[in-house]
């Protein structure tokens, strides 16, 4: 019998699917509902989680998923940690499956490598950089910089090829003393750029999608994905 995996995305994101279909063990199926969304900003997440998300939640629970990840960073942070929680729960009690957010779940992954003090680079502008920054500062990491492209439109997110995820890496902290870099945004091709990451930086490297994925896995008690 499979697993149903249930992904609630922004409609632009391009990236997460084929990172988690590519990565899931067999017997999982991924079923994902979509949220309006074209310009990765404050103002456009707002209206996001305020407008079509309850949809998207109520249109996913029809699919009975068994685990459901809420795939955006940056709309996870933009309210802070205990909104985060709280949406959280709203979606786990509407789609009656265990329920993790990308935000939340990076959060995990930094303190289960046993790193505190991180670098982050994003695909954002420094409005959505500083709302990252407080949800990991919050949770009592210390963030020591914070770099984005400073892209707004979320389908041109997805274009940055995996060399220059790992090439603005460098450029940021190659020789930084920080413990763990951290590439945030789920439609950023950071997973497929993690060792390349890892190697032009020398750290331990987090990713958006790889953390919802490990979070998810862990779960079903299956491998976490390379």
């Amino acid at each position: 019998m499979s697993t149903r995996i249930g992904l609630i995305v922004p409609s632009s994101n391009t990236v997460i699917e084929v990172d988690f279909y590519r990565r899931l063990p067999p017997r999982c199926t991924l079923h994902t509902a979509r949220m309006y969304l074209e310009q990765t900003t404050p103002e456009g997440e707002s209206v996001m989680l305020d407008e079509h998300l309850p949809r998207a939640t109520s249109d996913l629970a029809t699919a009975r998923p068994d685990v459901t990840v809420f795939g955006c960073t940056s709309a996870g942070a933009l309210r802070g940690n205990a909104y985060e929680a709280k949406l959280v729960d709203e979606i786990q009690s509407q789609t009656g499956s265990a329920t993790f957010s990308v935000a939340a779940s990076v959060r995990w992954a930094i303190r289960a490598a046993g790193c505190r003090r991180v670098g982050v680079i994003t695909p954002y502008v420094d409005s959505l950089n500083e709302k990252i920054a407080e949800s990991l500062q919050d949770d009592g990491l210390e963030v020591a910089g914070i770099h984005g492209l400073g892209i707004t439109e979320n389908f041109a997110i997805a274009e940055v090829e995996p060399e220059r995820i790992a090439q603005f890496a460098a450029e940021c902290f190659a020789g930084s003393d920080i413990e763990l870099l951290f590439a945030s945004c789920t439609n950023f091709r950071a997973f497929d750029a993690r060792e390349q990451i890892h190697q032009a930086v020398g750290l331990p490297v987090v990713t958006s999608n790889q953390a919802a994925l490990a979070a998810v896995l862990d779960h079903l008690g299956a491998p976490a994905a390379v």
